[in-house]
């Protein structure tokens, strides 16, 4: 009698140890099937407000990907030369917000 307590109790610690945070598993699916990249990309999009201000929002008609390329279609000349200007601590704010390097490059049209 106790081999068999002995014996269902192995089989229960064996499956905890394949137990792992729903969170965890998710990450090794979106690695597994490449789509981190692009769900970081989708996030950079949805939250261009956020990350880049108020002000700047109101003056972009338009954000997409293209290749690892950021295009950013504005609607003010001078802002879009700022922008031009500080492009590499703009790069550097996105990655960080990813969390990886994303984008690549950003084109402010």
């Amino acid at each position: 009698m106790r081999y068999i307590f002995k014996k269902k109790r192995e089989e229960i610690d064996k499956r905890k140890a394949d137990i792992q945070p729903i969170g965890d598993s998710i990450k090794a699916l979106l690695k597994a099937y490449r789509l981190q990249g692009k769900l970081s990309e989708v996030n950079i999009v949805q939250n261009w407000e956020r990350l880049m201000g108020k002000p700047i929002a109101l003056k972009t008609k338009e954000v997409y990907f293209k290749d690892h390329k950021l295009f950013v279609r504005l609607t003010s000349a001078p802002l879009k030369h700022e922008l031009n200007m500080s492009k590499s601590k703009v790069l550097e704010l996105l990655n960080r917000e990813a969390g990886e390097e994303v984008v690549k490059d950003v084109v402010f049209l």
